[in-house]
């Protein structure tokens, strides 16, 4: 039987679990009966993320940046704390090292950024990935692969209990407004009439998978034996066009595209071959991009028009025809 199964209430921590996947995950968790401990920098995460758990006496939130090093008892570490660059590779040796410690088990969020511009279509976990150690995005990129080699060593050398997960573009509520990724981007330019600005011609491809969808991989992956790495993600595969199209149907038909020139190093394919994750973890995301956008959408709204006001385009939400 898989480990929680057996044994409710494990102490889990969650690194970056006031961010938008880890609160998710952490929702999750504290639902099903487990003490959940959350550390966080806050740097992207939020306090309203998990605002709703205190007082909680299975919920801790402890405000600290795992490049310095943390000792805590538990069962279950879930490592998504990263921005790009050192917390990748300081952080994940840090929480590999408490892991070792305590006798925990240890999951990796990597990413399919280790497949860099993928010259295999879809991407299998085999797939060495094609990456530019030089490029303007290749601190993610490789802070990612350095974090897969070190959580790799300390299985094969510490007998560390470890996971990996790769996971694939992500979207859904609590996601931050302006953090430049694709969906967000898209959807608050739509929200303020705003035109939505497509890079190169539009005909890159990427899939994204509903949030939901990924906090359920990755508690399969945590309760099940294989170590991975797994490929979580969404095989819907839409080009920016299409994906901006869908915007458009959801939020406003209206709303107009604006062409820019591309960016560096953007690859031009991503999508997951998830065959693995379903034949082992019993696991395929279930959400499509046509019913998860609008529970995104609906957060967005709230967020830029409710709580507080953003820009000085519209008044409220008289706008809320979708």
């Amino acid at each position: 039987i898989p480990l929680g199964l057996k044994r409710k209430g494990l102490r889990i921590v969650v690194t970056g679990g006031a961010g938008f996947v880890g609160s998710h995950l952490v929702d999750r968790l504290i639902a099903r009966g487990d003490s959940v401990i959350v550390v966080d920098n806050f740097f992207t995460g939020r306090k309203e993320n998990v605002m709703h758990h205190f007082g909680n006496p299975n919920f801790e939130l402890i405000r600290h940046d795992v490049v310095e090093p943390l000792l805590l008892e538990v069962d279950q570490i879930y490592h998504l704390a990263c921005p790009a660059s050192p917390t990748n590779v300081v952080g994940t040796l840090n929480m590999l090292g408490l892991a070792k410690r305590v006798g925990a088990r240890f999951l990796l969020t990597s990413t399919s950024e280790v497949y860099g511009d993928p010259l295999q279509h879809p991407q299998k976990e085999t797939y060495w990935g094609n990456v530019n150690p030089i490029g303007v995005r290749s601190c993610y990129d490789e802070g990612k692969r350095t974090a897969e080699t070190l959580t790799m060593d300390y299985h094969r050398g510490a007998g560390v209990e470890v996971r990996i997960a790769r996971i694939f573009n992500t979207y859904g509520p609590r996601m931050c407004i302006d953090d430049g990724r694709v969906v967000s981007n898209f959807v608050a330019q739509a929200l303020r009439k705003e035109p939505l600005t497509v890079y190169g011609d539009g005909k890159q491809t990427r899939s994204f998978q509903y949030v939901s969808d990924l906090v359920e991989g990755l508690m399969r992956l945590m309760e099940g034996e294989h170590v991975g790495p797994f490929n979580l993600g969404n095989p819907g595969e839409f080009t920016m066009l299409e994906l901006a199209e869908v915007v458009q149907e959801t939020i406003d038909p209206n709303a107009k595209i604006e062409f820019r020139p591309n960016t560096e190093d953007d690859p031009h394919k991503r999508k997951p071959d998830i065959s693995r994750a379903k034949e082992l973890l019993g696991w395929q995301p279930k959400v499509s991009l046509r019913k998860g956008l609008p529970l995104m959408v609906s957060d967005f709204r709230q967020r830029i028009f409710g709580d507080h006001k953003v820009g000085s385009t519209t008044t409220t939400t008289n706008d809320s025809s979708s």
